[in-house]
Formats: structure tokens, C-alpha cells, sequence
């Protein structure tokens, strides 16, 4: 079996379970050392005794099956431990070479009713956490391209989400945060690609703990693997992560159920020049007005058509 990851080390972040843990298992497969990080202490089993808590059972799961493993409890959303985090890597295996942010959670609600604190968690888990990491990290990579004097290997894979590329009514502060994350990885891609270092973001579509009620209408089948299994995705992170992918570099993939869809960049869709100094309301509204008024109605930046992707089809006006 190839082993392209063999004699890197890897963090995956909200690794105990779902999507994170299918990443961490994935890359431990390809040769990885992996620090599996999920925020939280070990929990006491059915007659009150310790047991071991998710990052634990993931390194131990990984070490199971003839791999290096190694777990972390800390909280990326804090600034301090996210440091502590990619320290640990570091000191652990030598170096980091490899960055999967996955860690967030849900507060799900309209945004005439969600809390000022639904709307800082998510933000904070989410976006926050994924700089943390990344800052830690960028620094780390940096400081060893100095001292090399040329290019390191690193990667960095971060998570969004469709619901900020389809604009999702009841998750104001999860689109947000995902879109955070988008702008954040472009940045990064830009920043550290001198370095040697690719940063890239997906949006994963799996059925976790975190989406559970999301896609409780959907139902498992009964034999084959679920189209909503994070198995699904984790081979994508595993590509993205490998020296394979160097030519890739701040993109955007939609990952799911058989399928990867590349995302293209915004286009302007049209444009529009003053005929003296600066518009006016007149002409502003003699050009924009009509305009719109041709477009589709309720159409909005926002690419909804993208929930229609799936294996074996395209969304509407999408490339083959």
C-alpha cells in the first residue's frame, strides 16, 4: 500500500468523532502521525469508572491498527491552547506538517431570534478556532523556511460549509463563520504559498453528531454505505494533505457521497460606469433598476443550486 503521508505529522482538530475522526483515521492510513485533538475530559462509563474520552479512543483506534497516534484535549477557541495544541504536535514528532481544522459546533436559529451568545459560540468554535490553529502553525512553518532557506512542507485543510455558499435562513451564524473560514483560507493560501505551504478549504455535506437533526429526514440505507457518511470526505483530506496536491492552492471544494465538485471564483456579472465624475441616484437607478429586473426572482449571491450536486449529476448551470 502507498504510504504518501509517511514521516509527516498531522493535527486534526474536533477529531473525536465524525468528520474529524474519519479524517484522523484516513490520515494515519496514509502514514501520518496524528495528533487527534477534541475539546473535553475523559467521561466515567455506566458503573462510574474512568473511561477514556473521544481523542483517546481515536489515537487508540489508530494505534490499534499499527499506527502513530497521539490524543488532545484542548480547546482551539481558546487562543492559548490552540498555541499549547500545535506546541504539543511540534515537540511530540519534531515538526507539524499538516493542519486539518474540523472542531465546531451548532446554534441554530433565525436571525430575528438568535442570542448575542448562540451567535459568539459559533463564531468563536468555528472561526476563531480556525485561526488559532492556523496563526500557530503559519508561524511554526515560517520559522523553519527561514532557517532552511527554501520552501517546507505544509499543508492546511480547513472546513466550511454549504450553507455558506447556499445562504442557510436558519444558520446565520454558522453561514457566517463558514464564510469567514473561505475569505481566512484564500488569505493564508496567499500568505504562506512562499513558504511552501498550501492552505484549502471544503465543504463537507455528513451526517455527525453536529448535523443529526439537520438530515433526520434522510434515512440510512439498509445496505451499502451511507451517501452521508464522512468516509466520504476523508479521502479528499487525505489528497489534499499529500504531495500529490502542491499545484492545489486556495480552492474550494464541495465534497459528498461519491463527489467532488471544484467551486469556481466569483465572476462580475456586469458592470456599470458614470458618465461624469459620479453617479448620481438618477442614473444609478435609470441602470441597476432595470437591470435587476430581468434577474430571476429571489435570486442572490448565494449558489442554493449547489445542494442539487450530487454523484451522478450536475446542479443546474454547472460544467460537466
Amino acid at each position: 500500500m502507498s504510504l504518501p503521508l509517511a514521516g509527516l505529522c498531522a493535527l486534526v482538530t474536533g477529531a473525536g468523532r465524525g468528520l474529524g475522526r474519519a479524517e484522523a483515521l484516513e490520515l494515519a492510513r496514509l502514514g501520518a502521525a496524528v495528533v487527534v485533538n477534541d475539546y473535553g475530559q475523559p467521561g466515567r462509563d455506566g458503573s462510574g469508572a474512568a473511561s477514556a474520552g473521544p481523542a483517546e479512543q481515536v489515537a487508540a483506534e489508530i494505534r490499534a491498527a499499527g499506527g502513530t497516534a497521539v490524543p488532545h484535549t484542548g480547546d482551539v477557541s481558546d487562543f492559548q491552547q490552540a498555541g499549547e495544541l500545535v506546541a504539543s504536535a511540534i515537540d511530540r514528532f519534531g515538526k507539524l506538517d499538516i493542519l486539518v481544522n474540523n472542531a465546531g459546533i451548532l446554534r441554530d436559529r433565525m436571525v430575528f431570534s438568535m442570542t448575542e451568545d448562540e451567535w459568539d459560540a459559533v463564531i468563536r468554535v468555528h472561526l476563531k478556532g480556525h485561526f488559532n490553529t492556523t496563526r500557530f502553525a503559519a508561524a511554526h512553518w515560517r520559522e523553519r523556511a527561514k532557517a532552511a532557506g527554501g520552501a517546507v512542507y505544509g499543508r492546511i485543510v480547513n472546513t466550511s460549509s454549504e450553507a455558506f455558499l447556499a445562504g442557510s435562513a436558519g444558520q446565520p451564524n454558522y453561514a457566517a463563520a463558514k464564510g469567514g473560514i473561505v475569505g481566512l483560507t484564500t488569505s493564508t493560501a496567499l500568505a504562506l504559498a512562499k513558504y511552501g505551504v498550501t492552505a484549502n478549504v471544503i465543504c463537507p455535506r455528513a451526517r455527525t453528531r453536529m448535523t443529526e437533526d439537520v438530515f433526520a429526514g434522510l434515512r440510512q440505507p439498509e445496505e451499502g454505505l451511507d451517501p452521508l457518511a464522512p468516509e466520504h470526505v476523508a479521502p479528499l483530506v487525505g489528497y489534499l494533505a499529500a504531495p500529490a496536491a502542491a499545484g492545489v492552492n486556495g480552492q474550494l471544494l464541495v465534497v459528498h457521497g461519491g463527489m467532488v465538485a471544484v467551486i469556481e471564483r466569483p465572476r462580475v456579472r456586469a458592470r456599470f460606469d458614470s458618465e461624469q465624475e459620479t453617479f448620481t441616484y438618477d442614473e444609478l437607478d435609470a441602470l441597476l433598476t432595470p437591470h435587476y429586473a430581468d434577474r430571476p426572482p429571489g435570486e442572490t449571491f448565494a449558489a442554493a443550486e449547489v445542494l442539487g450536486l450530487g454523484r451522478g449529476n450536475k446542479a443546474k448551470g454547472a460544467p460537466a
